[in-house]
C-alpha cells in the first residue's frame, strides 16, 4: 500500500515515512497540499495545520481513499470540517507509529469489507430480481416458518426480514454438522436462518424446536408436510428456475422460458427454440397469464 504524507514539518513527515516503511508501506512525502493534489496513493496522512492551505479540496478529491488527519490541536478547522468533508479519522501529534498503523489497517479492512458487501448485495439483487413474491414481507413477523416450492424465495424473504428488523442473519444449513452448537451460541443481536428443515429426521427436528424456542429465527422448508409449532406462511413462486436443486416439469420449464425471454426474442424465434408452433406459444402464454406489455 502506498501512503502519501502531507506535512510542512518535513523532519516529522520523513520520520513517519521511515517508520512506515519498516511496516512494508511505500511512502511519498509532500510539504504542501497543492503539490500533493496529483499524488496517487491508497492512504493520505494529511496535516490540517499547514499555514494558508485548505485541506478540504484534497479531501473532496480523494474521499474514496483512506484519509487520516494529523493534528496538533482539535477544533472545527483541523478536525470537524475535514471529517464532514470525507476524511476518515484523525490522530493527534505526537503519536506512536503503532497507533497510526492500527488506524490505517482498520480503515483498509473496513473499505475492503465495504466493497465486498456491495458486491454481494449486487449479486443477490441480480439473483432475486426475477423472483415473484405475492405477499407483503413487511407484515410478516418472526419467528416464522416459510414453506416454498423454490429455495430462493425463502432466501429473499429472510434477507428482507433481516432488513426490517435491522439485524444480521446467521445462516445455518441443517444438513451440515454443527448446527446445534451454532444455535446454542445464538444471541438476540442475530436472527437464525435455518435452511432445509425437511432434511432433518423427526427426533432431530424435536431437538431443534427445543433449542430455538424463545429465540429469533426463520425456518425454510420445501416440504409443506413438515410441521412446526411456529407461525407459518406458504410462498410459492411461479418462476421457479432450473438449478441443481430443482427439476422442472415441462410446463414449468416452458413457463419460465416464456417469462424470461419473451421480451428478448420475437415469437417466431422463441417458439422455434421451444420446439412448439407460434399458435402453441400463444396458447401457453394465455394459460400462464404471461402477456407482453
Amino acid at each position: 500500500m502506498k501512503v502519501i504524507i502531507i506535512d510542512n514539518e518535513l523532519y516529522l513527515a520523513q520520520s513517519i515515512a521511515s517508520k512506515l516503511e519498516q511496516f512494508n508501506y511505500e511512502t511519498e512525502v509532500y510539504s504542501s497540499i497543492k503539490d500533493a493534489m496529483s499524488a496517487e496513493g491508497d492512504i493520505y496522512l494529511l496535516s490540517t495545520t499547514i499555514p494558508n492551505q485548505d485541506p478540504i479540496k484534497l479531501i473532496q478529491k480523494r474521499k474514496n481513499k483512506i484519509i487520516i488527519l494529523m493534528v496538533s490541536y482539535i477544533n472545527n478547522d483541523t478536525v470537524g470540517n475535514p471529517l464532514k468533508a470525507g476524511a476518515n479519522d484523525y490522530i493527534q501529534k505526537p503519536f506512536v507509529i503503532e497507533e497510526l498503523v492500527r488506524k490505517i489497517e482498520h480503515f483498509y479492512e473496513y473499505n475492503r469489507l465495504k466493497k465486498q458487501n456491495q458486491f454481494y448485495n449486487d449479486l443477490l439483487n441480480s439473483m432475486f430480481k426475477e423472483i415473484d413474491i405475492t405477499i407483503d414481507v413487511k407484515k410478516l413477523k418472526i419467528p416464522l416458518t416459510i414453506y416454498t416450492n423454490y429455495q430462493r424465495v425463502a432466501d429473499k424473504v429472510a434477507i428482507d426480514l433481516s432488513a426490517k428488523y435491522k439485524k444480521n442473519l446467521l445462516f445455518i444449513d441443517l444438513q451440515c454438522d454443527g448446527w446445534e452448537e451454532k444455535l446454542k451460541k445464538l444471541d438476540s443481536r442475530k436472527i437464525a436462518y435455518l435452511s432445509r428443515i425437511d432434511k432433518l429426521k423427526k427426533d432431530d427436528r424435536m431437538k431443534l424446536f427445543d433449542l430455538i424456542n424463545g429465540k429469533q429465527f426463520i425456518i425454510s422448508s420445501l416440504d409443506e408436510n413438515i410441521d412446526t409449532p411456529f407461525e407459518k406462511v406458504t410462498i410459492n413462486s411461479s418462476n421457479k428456475m432450473y438449478d441443481q436443486n430443482n427439476i422442472l416439469t415441462i410446463n414449468e420449464y416452458v413457463q419460465y422460458i416464456i417469462k424470461k425471454f419473451q421480451h428478448q426474442y420475437p415469437d417466431t424465434e422463441l417458439s422455434k427454440k421451444l420446439g412448439i408452433s407460434r399458435k402453441s406459444l400463444w396458447e401457453k402464454r394465455r394459460k400462464f397469464q404471461l402477456f407482453k406489455k
